[in-house]
């Protein structure tokens, strides 16, 4: 138990240095995007294409890879498949770091996309992997809900400093922290899957390639088992169509994410044309919902899934989703979204209880997988997510909207969310895959 504990401690801390260089650039981002795009403009409708695009190529490329990622680490180990996208990470960032005039930030948006495409939730997804790992089957929650405590920690603490340091001094400490967090999870991690459970694991990745560069055709059938580690999509429909509990989780997490990233695409614009909010409003809003998620995923989550269950505390969290989004969608004043951030204390119970689920419909051998797959299945409803309620929220709020409602298209994510929640009603106390596994690592509940 207490070398688990010390396992633990080394993830959490590579999870908040991770986050926090993630987050003290992303400020300033928009600012370099201006200034090397359309310089002196306050309007830039080449940022405005380019982003979108970036956003649509890595949305695709994370929605492939995360289960591909996910199903190596089950072969290879998470510490193995961390290094990839911590490693990655750095480069972005380093390039800004140096200078941001144009031909800089060209470099920047290219390796941008291609480096997110694998490191993108690809960090919390091994994250979650490597708690189930350790973690007996009736504490994964608490311990799914500490992490998202932790993320939502670091992201506070980026947000905080990026308004106390300048953009280039901001480039500079984020890359510093992801190459510091790279060498401490190299020397302080260590890897979470014993050798007898996985295939490959005592091996360098690499190993198999390196006995494969010969032309000898009886290496042949080494290769194609090789290659057949890495999952193709009809593997993924297999693993769903083989857990039922699983399936449901993922129809959850789609529509959760599907909701959630239309409200994150709209809520600005919806507030900013309702009532005018400004960058300190908004910021305001962003400190509150920061500081209430890391309180009650750190302390409160933990003390009411013991008592529960991570079932009943998803439909919860999810019902509250929806209470928020309607809440936004008839603000009758200014004070309402304040008052709608406060439920953020329930709502963020939601995607740990979600994850726990999915982990318990898994085998120790397929945790990156499961991962894996509800974590592709976010990323591409977070694509689909703007795609629809963007242009609705623009509709609403234009002066051509087919009738009065500014907040129509806030009261359609509100439905979305609802099909979430009664499809997680749905999900019930279904058998797990992991139970009793976990008893030989000594960290029964």
């Amino acid at each position: 138990m207490e070398k688990n504990q010390r396992a633990w401690s080394h993830l959490l801390v590579t999870v908040f240095l991770t986050g926090f260089a993630t987050l003290i650039v992303a400020p300033a981002i928009t600012d370099v995007t201006m200034l090397a795009l359309c310089p002196g403009t306050d309007e830039c409708s080449l940022a405005i294409y380019l982003s979108g695009f970036q956003q649509a190529v890595i949305g695709i490329g994370t929605a492939m890879m995360l289960p591909i990622i996910g199903n190596l680490s089950d072969q290879y180990g998470r510490k193995a498949l961390l290094t990839l996208p911590m490693t990655l990470s750095i480069i972005p960032s380093a390039i800004l770091a140096c200078n941001r005039t144009t031909n800089y930030f060209y470099a920047y948006l290219a390796f941008k996309i291609l480096t997110a495409m694998i490191c993108q939730g690809s960090i919390n997804c091994l994250a979650l992997a490597y708690l189930a790992d350790t973690v007996s089957y009736h504490q994964r929650a608490s311990a799914f809900g500490v992490l998202a405590g932790v993320t939502s920690g670091s992201y506070l603490c980026g947000t905080l400093a990026a308004r106390f340091l300048s953009t280039g001094s901001a480039f500079q400490v984020a890359t510093f922290v992801s190459l510091f967090a790279l060498v401490y999870m190299r020397i302080f991690l260590e890897e979470s899957i014993p050798a007898e459970q996985a295939e490959g694991i005592t091996q360098p990745i690499l190993s198999e390639g390196e006995e494969d560069v010969s032309w000898k055709d009886e290496n042949a059938p080494a290769k194609m088992s090789a290659f057949k580690r890495i999952p193709s999509p009809w593997d993924v429909i297999c693993l769903l169509r083989n857990s039922p509990s699983l399936a449901q989780a993922a129809v959850v997490a789609f529509f959760n994410y599907l909701g959630e990233g239309g409200m994150e695409s709209s809520s600005m614009y919806y507030l900013k044309a309702r009532f005018h909010f400004n960058k300190n409003q908004f910021a305001e809003l962003m400190l509150i919902s920061g500081i209430v998620a890391t309180i009650s995923q750190l302390f409160l989550m933990p003390l009411l899934v013991s008592r529960i269950g991570d079932g009943r505390l998803l439909s919860i969290g999810l019902f509250v989703s929806c209470v928020y989004a309607f809440l936004y969608s008839i603000a009758w004043s200014a004070w309402v979204p304040y008052v709608a951030t406060a439920l953020t204390t329930v709502m963020v119970f939601a995607p740990p209880s979600l994850q726990s689920i999915a982990s318990k419909q898994a085998g120790p051998r397929d945790q990156g997988k499961a991962q894996g797959c509800i974590s592709g299945v976010s990323s591409l409803a977070n694509i689909i997510g703007p795609l629809i309620f963007s242009p609705l929220t623009a509709l609403f709020l234009s002066e051509e909207t087919p009738f009065h409602f500014p907040g129509f298209s806030i009261i359609c994510i509100a439905i979305t969310l609802m099909i979430a929640f009664v499809q997680s009603l749905m999900i019930g106390r279904a058998p797990s895959n992991t139970d009793g596994e976990n008893n030989s690592d000594g960290t029964e509940a």
